[in-house]
């Protein structure tokens, strides 16, 4: 096994006592001694470049910081928001006021523990719901107001169905001017405000992982280990005012979630693999509390299509709107597919073996689909010539789509027996669903028995894109000990926190971090720090085996103490949409240059792979060189290019 981190030191309580001493005399913090190889100094350090770090690094110039450094595993800001469209939502908005729509906070609050099972924190939501409203409006006087929204109605203030529904329409969904270079309009604003405003005093160091946060002599937590992926140089980061971690969560760390949820490690990943949740563990090692329940609060999609292993999209079909079914893989029925409670979907799909769902339906249930103007997921994602029509499994009976689903063909025809009774009787069955006329249930708009003559089934798995499990912290975002101490100098903000419950709500997942980034920021700068603190490790700690990564054998790409001719190689291999073409250049029998020539590859996952990978491979003179963490796949099809071009060469 392989450990992601070279260097894992923790804080340790000592007694600064020798033979003799006064029984009076206190405790002392013990300064772990680590290896770097140069230092850099900030007011305030901020460990992740996603909104919860691009917000806190505004609000801390805004509180007085004349040096603001932000530390960034990938190549690139963002963090989750280059994974997701970006809604967000917000109470008594500026928004709101121009759709003529009235809204309170305190309903925003309530709808908020409502929907998140009422475990959520809710003095830190009321702190948010108050806080976000200003956000909301930054936002919006700050460049939002110019991007194109989706509407309802002609508002911009619109319902979102794909998480529980609001008691008023508060979810705003924008969309960024500069599509190619940002996919939520929220972190187009706070990066271009950073870029326009704040250039000379916030400093990005990309492709840098944090690895350990350490505390000085006074028990304040104000440095931070990083090691930079490209230059493997180490830098021990200071701060003199504090710490902010905004590292993300777990979403991308499979074994960790298999640890807390039974067929976790099953779940699609949605987001980027680098939300791993050390960012967790290391404020674990210096005394921060995490709520173990918390850990298994791993929402997700009922709707997610592979597209790469172990990864997904959100690609519902919505065919039982028309009459489908949903069967797991044992071919039996699980949940009223037709509920618009979401959360009632989404739990019982997560208790299904595998996170594996199958929508059963037949030609006659697509046709109702297409002719009540349904099916537009089906159109846009499945239709023959579509995204994802490779997916949908096709077949002239019933046994035979069972065998090629590899589902027991008897529990499947007893499941579809009995539906198709219900049908015929209209009675409600065991799941609640129904079989009448519905017009307020728009999930329920036709009723089809599962026959014709084409079958088909699309699968379907349980998508994460965030975890709720994380880090106690306050209202001003201070990170606290297992006895509710504020730990000096350190402060979190975004999915590395513990504040919203069991479930999230619509747009939270967004403006939570801003929001908090936001608080962070100031409270880091107006903050005078405790210096009789005593750092010691929480009595809960993350298992270090959950951020190991399996030891893969897979020899050398290619042996370079091969002859080589010296020249010009191209070499082209299939890509993320469409082409990927690399020259490599060969001088004095060595990698002199690596050029990508063409790609297709999604920019805001890829940028640090096209960037780092040529420099790398021509640093080494290998093609065996480790990925960039959040554009693996990037970064393998340029090592199978160059290879290609070596191989070449080598002839």
């Amino acid at each position: 096994m392989k450990k992601i981190f070279k260097v894992i030191l923790a804080s340790f309580l000592v007694v600064a006592c020798v033979s003799g001493c006064a029984k009076e005399d206190k405790p002392t913090n013990t300064v772990p001694t680590v290896e770097y190889d140069s230092t850099k100094t900030a007011d305030v350090v901020i460990i992740g470049a996603g909104g919860a770090g691009l917000s806190a690094a505004i609000s801390a110039v805004d509180n007085g910081a004349e040096s603001v450094l932000v530390i960034e595993k990938t190549g690139m800001t963002g963090g989750a928001l280059n994974f997701t469209s970006g809604s967000m939502s917000g109470a008594g908005t500026i928004i709101q006021e121009l759709d003529g729509i009235e809204d309170t906070v305190e309903s925003y609050v309530q709808d908020i523990l409502k929907n998140g099972a009422y475990k959520g924190n809710e003095e830190l939501i009321r702190a948010f719901a108050e806080a976000n409203t200003p956000m909301i409006n930054w936002l919006w006087e700050n460049g939002m107001s110019d991007n194109k929204f989706t509407m309802a109605d002609g508002k911009r203030s619109v319902f979102a169905p794909e998480h529980a529904l609001y008691s008023v329409a508060r979810t705003y969904k924008a969309s960024p001017d500069d599509a190619k270079s940002y996919k939520s309009a929220a972190h187009e604003v706070l990066d271009q405000y950073i870029k326009n405003n704040l250039a000379d005093k916030v400093t990005f160091d990309f492709n840098t992982e944090a690895t350990q946060l350490i505390n000085n002599e006074q028990g304040q937590v104000l440095s931070v280990l990083g090691t930079n992926a490209t230059t493997g140089e180490t830098v021990l980061y200071t701060a003199n005012k504090g710490v902010i971690m905004a590292t993300g969560g777990y979403s991308g760390n499979s074994v960790l979630m298999g640890e807390y949820a039974e067929y976790g490690d099953q779940y699609l990943v949605g987001g980027s693999a680098g939300a791993d949740g050390y960012g967790i563990y290391m404020m674990q090692q210096v005394g921060a509390k995490v709520d173990e329940e918390s850990m298994s609060y791993i929402p997700t999609f009922p709707m997610g299509r592979e597209n790469q292993p172990g990864k997904g999209v959100i690609a519902p079909s919505y065919m039982w709107k028309a009459g489908a079914i949903c069967v797991n893989q044992e071919g039996e029925r699980f949940v009223d597919e037709t509920s618009a409670d979401v959360e009632l979907r989404e739990v019982a799909l997560e208790e299904q073996t595998n996170a594996i769902q199958y929508d059963i339906f037949t030609d006659n249930v697509i046709e109702d689909t297409v002719a009540l103007n349904a099916s537009v997921f089906w159109n846009f994602y499945y239709r023959d010539g579509m995204t994802y029509s490779s997916a949908v499994v096709k077949a002239n009976s019933l046994e035979e789509l069972a065998g090629k689903l590899n589902i027991p063909y008897a529990t499947l025809a007893a499941t579809v027996e009995d539906y198709n009774k219900h049908v015929e009787s209209g009675e409600t069955d065991e799941f609640g669903r129904r079989y009448t006329e519905d017009s307020l249930n728009t999930y329920n708009m036709a009723i089809n028995k599962i026959e014709g003559e084409t079958y088909y089934a699309i699968p379907l798995k349980a998508l994460c894109v965030m975890t709720l499990g994380g880090v106690t912290i306050n209202t001003s975002a201070q990170v606290l000990d297992e006895a509710g101490n504020v730990i000096p100098g350190l402060y979190a903000a975004g999915e590395c926190t513990n504040v919203w419950g069991r479930f999230v709500s619509g747009g939270t997942g967004v403006m939570g971090p801003i929001t908090f980034g936001n608080i962070a920021g100031k409270t880091a700068m107006t903050t005078e720090l405790a210096t009789d603190y005593i750092v010691k490790p929480a009595s809960f700690i993350i298992d270090e085996k959950l951020f190991e990564t399996p030891e893969v054998s897979t020899g050398s790409r290619f042996d370079m103490t091969r002859t080589l001719k010296d020249g010009e190689y191209t070499a082209t291999v299939d890509g993320q949409e469409g082409k990927m073409t690399v020259k490599t250049t060969i001088s004095g029998g060595k990698i002199a240059a690596v050029e990508v020539v063409e790609n297709h590859e999604t920019q805001s996952i890829a940028t640090a792979a096209l960037e780092g990978m040529p420099t790398r491979i021509v640093t080494e003179n290998s093609v065996d060189v480790d990925g960039f963490a959040g554009a693996t796949l990037t970064s393998n099809r340029i090592l199978d290019a160059v290879t290609a071009g070596l191989e070449e060469a080598a002839k």
